[in-house]
């Protein structure tokens, strides 16, 4: 239970991280409009609030919480907001202490379930370390929509790492619910932690690569920075095209933000290979041969079949959870990170299984800015 307690504290300090950014604000603060589409500084806390207590009741009351979920299916495109508006309504000191004791009794209760229990979810169930994963990511993401509402930058932390691991592993979930086939090789990904040290995925022989800062990659896997305005390098045809669909989140593809938008990014983009943008497939775009929403009965079948395989992605996997702590506890005791993020990425049992955790937001995204479905 060593590396659950570890990410639980990691969730406990992002939700401290936000809270602090929040709880100076005067009302008439808290009603700005951040840049999810109609989502104030209050529906972005309201949601996590939310969010919180249905965990919380998946643990403590399976079936009530089995009610809620057939409830949300009456009205899948707007429970979720319901839910925010909700809690929006409340004062703000009245929603922020809800939200205070809410994260917490989840902690509390996470770090009670027993090794190996599964708590249903709105998606496929979830073991401790994803629901600790999925909500650190979801805090920090709306956080960092917050902060932009704000007009604050947040100082980048080593917990950018769940997010960045969450990020590179479900690159095939990204292709799939775009209606793309997924590339057979492996990318490498090199990214630049807060402290100047390299988080590395992939084999470091891949011709296809995206290296630049870990806060940058965050930002765009979570759709809070368009692409242009990122200090990330991508080397390669479809590192480019996955770099365009990326995304960190279960669920359908939301529009992110647009470019210039951005001012929790570190910079301006770093070239590409050849100096060019990365393409966004259109929406409805179908695999070659076939015209947009038009596709062939062949490409129907395709489109089942990969349908199916994004399904079977969506699956948690406390053993990948269980083999990132290691890589982090290793890369704290070696002088060679690159060497020991590898070597532990090689020998991931969740990779070599086929297996990713893509934790869903509710709503069946993170909520992405410039969107709200």
């Amino acid at each position: 239970m060593a590396d659950t307690a570890a990410l639980l504290d990691d969730l406990r300090a992002e939700g401290e991280s936000l809270e602090a950014l929040v709880s100076g604000l005067d009302p008439g603060q808290w009603l700005r409009p951040t840049p999810a589409v109609g989502w104030t500084i209050a529906h972005q806390i309201a949601h996590l609030a939310w969010t919180d207590a249905r965990a919380g009741e998946a643990i403590t009351a399976p079936e009530v919480f089995a009610r809620e979920v057939a409830e949300s299916r009456r009205a899948p495109d707007r429970f979720v907001d319901d839910g925010a508006a909700a809690g929006a309504a409340e004062q703000p000191a009245a929603l922020l202490s809800r939200w205070r004791a809410g994260r917490t009794h989840l902690i509390d209760l996470l770090a009670e379930l027993p090794a190996g229990a599964k708590l249903p979810w709105y998606g496929p169930a979830m073991g401790a370390a994803s629901m600790a994963t999925a909500r650190l990511m979801e805090t920090w993401a709306h956080g960092q929509d917050v902060a932009d509402a704000l007009g604050v930058r947040r100082p980048a932390t080593a917990r950018l790492r769940h997010i960045a691991h969450i990020g590179t592993r479900a690159r095939d979930y990204a292709y799939l619910v775009h209606d793309l086939d997924p590339p057979q090789e492996e990318f490498r990904v090199e990214l630049t932690a807060p402290d100047g040290s390299l988080w590395c995925y992939g084999p470091p022989t891949a011709t296809q690569r995206v290296s630049g800062p870990a806060l940058d990659f965050c930002l765009l896997v979570t759709q809070r920075a368009h692409r242009d305005d990122l200090a990330l390098r991508v080397d390669g045809a479809e590192a480019r095209r996955w770099l365009g669909i990326a995304q960190a989140f279960a669920g359908p593809p939301g529009r992110g933000r647009r470019a210039g938008g951005t001012p929790g990014a570190t910079g301006p983009t770093g070239q590409d290979d050849d100096g060019g943008p990365a393409p966004v497939p259109a929406p409805g775009a179908r695999i070659a041969g076939c015209a947009v929403g038009r596709a062939a009965p062949v490409a129907r079948t395709a489109k089942r079949s990969r349908a199916a395989r994004a399904a079977d992605l969506v699956r948690t996997s406390d053993a990948a959870r269980t083999a990132e702590s290691a890589r982090t506890a290793d890369s704290a005791r070696t002088a060679d990170p690159v060497r020991t993020a590898h070597s532990a990425r090689t020998t991931d049992p969740a990779r070599a299984a086929g297996g990713v955790a893509v934790p869903a937001c509710p709503s069946g995204a993170v909520r992405p800015s410039g969107a709200r479905g």
